[in-house]
Parts: structure tokens; C-alpha cells; sequence
């Protein structure tokens, strides 16, 4: 698997857990923060959120940075880019499929209701 492959991967799994993206939008919203803080509004132990943010870190989506005795998280937005250039690869896919979709509902509401009603399928004969 390639460098980039990996990078994929470790960003879409941080991705894929709700805590971890609500720990992205605090950093979105205010970059800078301390973990104590990040950690205020989430109904888990800190530790359990260290467990998170190492993860976003491990996939290079935040640098942690400690001043003292305070560690300060900071978001990183090139795993994200990375993953949003993968996925625009595919948008042409996408757009082709919801293009043929409102083709699809269009020719459907253009037709009478009674043709749009589909027959009832036929019950299996049993012997």
C-alpha cells in the first residue's frame, strides 16, 4: 500500500467517528485550544478524549503542541484536502448518477398518475 494509500486510510477512519469530527468543528471554530478545553463539552473522561485526539493526530489532522504543563491542539487541514481531491475523482460518477435519477423522477411526474401505479406482483403458485 502506498504512503498516500495509508494517509487515506488513517484520515477516513479518524473521519468516521462522530466524537472525533465534533472535536474538528471546535478546532475549526477556534484553533489554539487546550485539551481540558476541547474536552469540556463531551460527556467522557479526559482520557478517553486523549484517545480521540491522539487518533486525529496519528492521522495527521491536528499538532499538538505543549507549553508547560498545558497541550494545545491545533487543526491541520492537508489530510482533508488530500481526502477531498480523492473524492472529487469521483464526483463525476456522482453527478452522472442524480443527473439520470432527476431524468428518472421527471419522465415519471410528466406521466399520468394511473400508468405511474405499479400492478401488484403476482403471488407465487404453490403446490
Amino acid at each position: 500500500m502506498s504512503a498516500s494509500a495509508s494517509q487515506l486510510d488513517a484520515t477516513f477512519a479518524a473521519l468516521a467517528d462522530p466524537t472525533r469530527r465534533a472535536l474538528l468543528a471546535r478546532l475549526e471554530h477556534k484553533d489554539n485550544q487546550s485539551v481540558s478545553t476541547l474536552a469540556q463539552p463531551f460527556a467522557m473522561s479526559l482520557p478517553a478524549v486523549m484517545k480521540h485526539l491522539d487518533i486525529l493526530d496519528d492521522a495527521g489532522l491536528i499538532r499538538r503542541a505543549k507549553v508547560g504543563r498545558t497541550v494545545t491542539c491545533t487543526l491541520v487541514a492537508k489530510p482533508m484536502e488530500d481526502a477531498m481531491a480523492w473524492l472529487a475523482r469521483y464526483e463525476r460518477f456522482w453527478t452522472q448518477q442524480f443527473d439520470r435519477l432527476a431524468a428518472y423522477l421527471d419522465s415519471e411526474q410528466d406521466r399520468p398518475a394511473a400508468k405511474r401505479r405499479r400492478k401488484k406482483p403476482a403471488k407465487p403458485n404453490r403446490t
